[in-house]
């Protein structure tokens, strides 16, 4: 079998950026038993509700649903056991340092598969406000409105 190249994404949390201001992105390896990583490249799991801690100097992903294995027997996995996650030891440093100032969590951002190999990116992010929220709508809405009328200008 040809060795797998490139990025493969198999779930993006796009909540995440509207709910949170992301400060910092990191890579990290996901420790995955056999049959989470067949699910995975059957292109299921739900980074909604997850989230990551640093305890023990070891950095950990919860919440993050894969689904079973359909073709799987007894030895199928638990859909929302927690998953190590796979960090430098200094960027697990920096991410417990930061965690531990006030409104600053770490989010999964994505799961996606690169050069074979199952990773996650997270993110250093702040929670928003409401009002930061609606901002964020309105500023967006704002520049889509802008494109629209440079476009049909030039079309004219």
């Amino acid at each position: 079998m040809a060795k797998e190249t490139g990025r493969k994404l198999v779930a993006a949390n796009r909540k995440a950026r509207h709910d949170y201001t992301i400060e910092d992105v990191f890579e990290a390896g996901v420790v995955l038993t056999g049959t989470e990583v067949k699910a995975l490249r059957a292109g299921r799991a739900s980074l909604v509700d997850g989230w990551c801690e640093v305890d023990g100097g070891e950095a950990w992903l919860h919440g993050v649903h894969i689904p079973e294995y359909a073709q799987g027997t007894w030895t199928n996995h638990a859909p929302r056991r927690k998953r190590k996650l796979l960090l430098h030891r200094e960027e697990i440093e920096r991410l417990d340092a930061r965690t531990r100032e006030k409104g600053h969590t770490i989010v999964p951002l994505a799961l996606y598969f690169l050069d074979g190999r199952a990773k996650v990116e997270i993110a250093l992010a702040r929670g928003k406000k409401d009002w930061d929220k609606r901002q964020a709508l309105r500023e967006r809405q704002d520049n889509l409105e802008a494109q629209r009328a440079m476009r049909e200008r030039r079309d004219r």
